[in-house]
């Protein structure tokens, strides 16, 4: 552990992080930032296996949804086995770990959804979509009610490899572009049509809560208007509670917020729920003051 007392610079940052291409590529380009950043410090990757990873066999909101892939990661940072822990942020719950901080968010990526294998216009009648996501699903249903949908699970060269006949596959822009598979992209759809996952396109780090060197190691690569954007957005969905199963999306951009929340069977509402408002001076406060009002909505 980096400690106050200590220099920083006579240590290696251990990074945390899952094994899979998107996670290492994402930790690395981290530690080639820290390392630009702060001279004499050096990175190694230490890799973690997380029950997402384990279990591809099931759907991921069978298995805990959010927060799968992130925990044993944390985990080896708490335990001392690593100094930080990369996450893709919007794999990160909405309620801190505790004795962690997100101590940066790096330079959001596109935020955006796209399809592989088809565009949306291009998909004929009840055609399939494949998707491990609640929140994709619904979008898409509401724009196509026709669409038929499929689980979606692997990492990002066995979902590629799943593209249903005649169908497509729904997958985040930032992963495709970072691991240089954008040519496989035949639409992206635009973040007003289809509202991305809360943190979509952000790499957060998490630092432990008494690592003060560590932290001021990060500060160097946190970006501050993504900081902003993620956290209003991270204020939206962690009003809505850490036990909110609902399809939920939330994307800040030029001083707006674009929300939306859908009901399913369980809630008893399939009401499909969107809506922009400018943040003001409080963007959190005002995200969180968005969720309140639509939650509201959803359950009338």
């Amino acid at each position: 552990m980096l400690t106050a007392e200590r220099r920083p610079d006579e240590f290696v940052v251990r990074i945390a992080t899952r094994s899979s291409a998107q996670a290492r590529t994402q930790a690395s380009i981290v530690g080639t930032e820290i390392e630009a950043a702060n001279p004499g410090i050096s990175t190694e990757l230490v890799f973690i296996d997380t029950v997402g990873d384990q279990r591809q066999d099931v759907p991921l909101h069978t298995i805990g949804g959010q927060g799968v892939f992130v925990k044993e990661v944390q985990r080896a940072v708490l335990d001392g086995r690593a100094d930080i822990a990369v996450h893709s942020a919007k794999d990160l719950p909405s309620e801190a770990a505790p004795g962690l901080i997100i101590a940066a968010f790096t330079e959001r990526r596109d935020p955006r959804d796209a399809l592989v294998g088809s565009t949306l216009d291009g998909l004929r009648l009840g055609a399939t979509v494949a998707s491990g996501s609640v929140r994709r699903r619904a979008q898409l249903h509401a724009m196509r009610p026709d669409l038929q949908f499929a689980e979606l699970r692997g990492n990002i060269a066995t979902r590629l490899s799943k593209v249903p006949a005649d169908g497509a596959i729904v997958m985040a822009v930032a992963a495709l572009q970072i691991l240089d598979l954008a040519d496989r992209i035949a639409e992206i759809i635009d973040a007003d049509v289809m509202v991305p996952a809360v943190g979509q396109g952000c790499v957060a780090v998490e630092c432990r809560t008494d690592d003060i060197a560590t932290a001021a190691i990060l500060r160097a690569v946190d970006h501050t208007p993504s900081r902003r954007a993620v956290e209003a957005e991270r204020a939206f969905l962690a009003e809505l509670g850490s036990g909110c199963s609902l399809p939920i999306g939330a994307h800040v951009a030029n001083g707006q917020l674009s929300a939306f929340l859908a009901g399913d069977h369980e809630s008893g509402s399939e009401r499909v729920l969107e809506t922009t408002v400018r943040l003001g001076n409080d963007w959190n406060a005002t995200a969180a003051d968005t969720a309140r009002a639509l939650l509201a909505e959803i359950r009338r």
